[in-house]
């Protein structure tokens, strides 16, 4: 029986959270070794883990895996989420890397210092309105399928709900003006194993208050 995969990353979504949701998405059961100080951190640099010094770090399939695309393309490849020719790889990396572009906004909103969130989060919620849930909108639109790319589920869609589910947080109201992506969410949130994934208690993380991003600070910077 092959070991389940092993996360190395803070108690902390990050950059982490989109595997945690793509492994989840597949039924794939995980094990997850938090970095809590910076004693940890060190450990695995000097013990040769981390490749270009940063996690996430992802073991699985005997490699230990950096960098956050590298370990999110190998669980795609490996779980069929990929697409079924190069022309809808492309598809999908063209919107899995628009997908990142904001969420990687929404990831350093909590670690921005105080005079800069408001401004911060203005923009994200432009961009979201104005141009990232339009795109996604349009795109289910012209095909009038359940999902972005072939009709069959994919890490876009995956990415795109775990982003949908993210803009909420910060403003519930945005969602609501795209009934197509409404739709793909409640789609993907009854899969039996994201279903699983949202209940509480699983291993998908919260949203980073102040108390945690001070404690991170603290241990870390």
């Amino acid at each position: 029986m092959a070991s389940k995969p092993i996360l190395h990353y803070f108690s902390s979504r990050g950059r982490m959270e989109s595997v945690r949701w793509l492994l989840a998405a597949v039924g794939v059961e995980f094990e997850e070794k938090y970095i809590k100080t910076q004693h940890d951190l060190i450990k695995l640099k000097n013990d040769g883990d981390l490749m270009f010094w940063q996690v996430p770090m992802v073991e699985i399939d005997g490699m230990k895996l950096a960098q956050t695309r590298a370990i999110l393309n190998y669980i795609a490849s490996k779980y069929n989420l990929y697409g079924k020719d190069m022309k809808e790889r492309a598809l999908i990396d063209m919107y899995t890397e628009g997908i990142s572009d904001l969420n990687e906004m929404i990831i350093h909103y909590p670690f921005l210092p105080l005079g800069e969130k408001d401004a911060s989060l203005a923009q994200i919620k432009k961009k979201a309105r104005k141009l990232y849930l339009p795109v996604f909108e349009k795109v289910l639109k012209s095909h009038g399928q359940d999902y972005l790319v072939g009709n069959r589920l994919s890490r876009a869609d995956i990415h795109l709900v775990e982003l949908l589910y993210h803009i909420e947080e910060l403003d519930n109201g945005i969602v609501a003006s795209f009934p197509l992506l409404q739709a793909l969410r409640t789609r993907i949130s009854n899969l039996s194993t994201v279903k699983k994934f949202l209940q509480p208690g699983s291993q998908r993380k919260p949203f980073e208050d102040e108390k945690f991003v001070e404690e991170l600070k603290r241990n870390f910077f």
